[in-house]
């Protein structure tokens, strides 16, 4: 199978680089310098000295995003896309900074900026009808993904699923080590470990090719490097290695897919609310049957980092509540087709899929 993907347009890489962010904007902002630019930025940045970084210049929106909360919903695209319309019009950009979800957002509103109707309409594959306009990703956590991926991740009404097209992928990203340094801890590490996840999946299932794992042996080798090895651990050499791994495994999964973990994980998220990176790693952490190698290794990685991953969480849920997960995730044929093949209708029930549930 073949696959002919958009890769990131630019990419700008190493410490202090957020400093080139104002000349970065300045040509799409026009010879007058007039162009407006929307920043989407995590609200944990409030009042912090990143702010005074930025090249916020007096006719753009800054706009805050709660991301502690559920994942990036449709109602929330669509509401943000019609403050930007009807304040500003058309704008020149937006630059999406802070995790995933922010990410995940900016990518969003810059489709649904110009197209028309809500987002839930075009939650699935190549379903965009136009080309967004253009949009930034800066990072401040590594891990998802997020920056180099063709998806935009959004929970709807009746599913979880991306804005998955050419377009999603952001027009230029700014690499800054710096700007994750002060991340807590167990985020460092669940986010880290979505990247880990990301890899196995990625080089396990029948979509595996030569492309994506180089790009997944790298990316684990740098897994190991700041979770396992000699000088493992928090510090500013690991933080640019986990922001490589993060974007070389973004990339493996692009030339190949996720698996059982992820599918698991969109049933997870939708009814609970569970945050992406630490839903996989409560399920992965159950997953032996199918990824006996990497769970190992996971697992070592909790308990020489010192993680706490929950167990015994099944008991409190409904039985409407399993199958609604059941639902979601089992409508995830792409993830399922990798991970267990084309025949995987044969070979997967819903009884299995709820014995995996009622593991967590």
């Amino acid at each position: 199978m073949y696959k002919n993907f958009k890769s990131v347009n630019k990419c700008t890489y190493g410490k202090g680089c957020i400093s080139t962010l104002g000349e970065i904007l300045a040509p799409k902002r026009g010879i007058d310098l007039k162009g407006v630019m929307i920043f989407l930025i995590d609200d944990y940045f409030v009042n912090h000295s990143l702010i005074q970084k930025l090249p916020i210049l007096s006719q753009d929106m800054v706009e805050y995003i709660y991301a502690g909360g559920d994942e990036p919903k449709t109602s929330q695209i669509d509401e943000l896309r019609d403050k930007i319309l009807s304040k500003y019009g058309l704008p020149a950009g937006v630059i999406g900074i802070g995790g995933g979800s922010v990410m995940d957002i900016a990518k969003a509103v810059a489709l649904m900026l110009t197209n028309e109707g809500s987002s839930v309409q075009y939650q699935g594959l190549n379903l965009i009808k136009k080309e967004g306009i253009y949009h930034v990703g800066i990072p401040t956590i590594s891990g998802t993904g997020a920056e180099v991926s063709m998806t935009a991740v959004l929970t709807g009404p009746t599913k979880k699923l991306g804005l998955k097209c050419e377009w999603t992928v952001f027009d230029q990203i700014v690499l800054d080590p710096d700007l994750i340094a002060s991340v807590p801890r167990n985020d460092w590490f669940y986010t880290g470990m979505d990247t880990y996840i990301h890899c196995v999946e990625s080089m396990t299932g029948k979509l595996k090719n030569t492309f994506s794992e180089a790009y997944g042996y790298k990316s684990l080798d740098l897994c190991r490097e700041v979770y396992l090895n000699e000088g493992y651990g928090q510090n500013a050499i690991n933080d640019e290695k986990l922001m490589v791994a993060s974007y070389f495994g973004g990339l493996s999964l692009t030339y190949s897919e996720v698996g059982v973990c992820h599918a698991l994980s969109y049933g997870l998220s939708y009814v609970f609310g569970t945050r992406h990176c630490y839903a996989n790693c409560i399920i992965f952490n159950v997953l032996e049957d199918y990824y006996p190698e990497g769970v190992k290794e996971f697992k070592k990685m909790v308990a020489q980092n010192d993680i706490f991953i929950p167990t015994n969480i099944s008991k409190d849920w409904t039985n409407e509540e399993i199958e609604k997960m059941i639902d979601v995730c089992w409508a995830l044929t792409h993830m399922w087709k990798h991970a267990i093949g084309e025949d995987w209708e044969q070979k997967l029930t819903r009884q299995t899929l709820k014995d995996l549930y009622l593991r967590m």
